[in-house]
């Protein structure tokens, strides 16, 4: 009977200080996120009075940066992961020392068009464009696309702290902006429902809009 109580209460330890460390983290990405948006109004408002970039603080596990035409949108997750037996953070030294490390907390970076939300349009789609993984340690991995896939990665010596939090956004902001809307096919978009149309003339809702409409992200050329 001890040992299962002992059990329990290591493994709930281990999760809350996955938890705070994921935490934490998430609090420098949403100062990172804040000081691009003043940099930007302090630099550039005036001159570009038709850009906005917008930082907007939603809760304690969700924040978004509105920049152009395209919202990040950052969700830390409140469950604590383990990485799978096959992926390569596993059979490094770092983790076979302490199999502990291998409990993350995440965060996902998604990528909406602003107009989405501005009409309201539901149908919409948005991306994971990359996703970090935190340890109790704070020791993070980043996995993406492009510029996030980029990062170097070496789990055992990657500690989360401001100037890597905000090496991350940069990365997610420039691959976004970088990550066209593009044409979806004549075919799959020529017909339209009195339905669509009748809610387009009242909301601006159209049929679904984004990025890669028609296509798998995972075949981007990003990969």
């Amino acid at each position: 009977m001890n040992g299962l109580c002992n059990l329990l209460i290591n493994k709930e330890e281990l999760k809350e200080k996955v938890f705070t460390a994921t935490t934490e983290t998430m609090m420098l990405f949403k100062e990172a996120a804040g000081e691009f948006e003043n940099y930007f109004r302090k630099q550039y408002s005036k001159e570009h009075t038709d850009i906005e970039v917008i930082y907007q603080n939603k809760n304690q596990h969700e924040f978004q940066l509105k920049f152009g035409g395209d919202i990040l949108i950052f969700l830390m997750h409140t469950d604590v992961f383990e990485f799978s037996r096959n992926h390569e953070v596993m059979r490094t030294k770092y983790i076979s020392e302490d199999k502990d490390r291998s409990y993350c907390g995440m965060i996902q970076v998604f990528n909406f068009l602003s107009d989405s939300f501005k009409y309201d349009r539901i149908n919409d789609l948005g991306y994971m464009i990359g996703r970090i993984l935190i340890n109790k340690e704070k020791h993070y991995f980043v996995e993406g696309k492009r510029e996030l896939a980029q990062i170097l990665n070496n789990f055992s010596t990657n500690k989360m702290d401001a100037e890597s939090a905000k090496e991350i956004l940069h990365s997610a902001i420039k691959y976004t902006v970088n990550f066209d809307l593009l044409l979806p096919d004549y075919n799959t978009t020529k017909e339209i429902s009195v339905q669509d149309i009748m809610r387009m003339e009242d909301s601006m809702i159209t049929v679904a809009t984004a990025k890669r409409l028609g296509f798998r992200f995972e075949k981007d050329n990003g990969e």
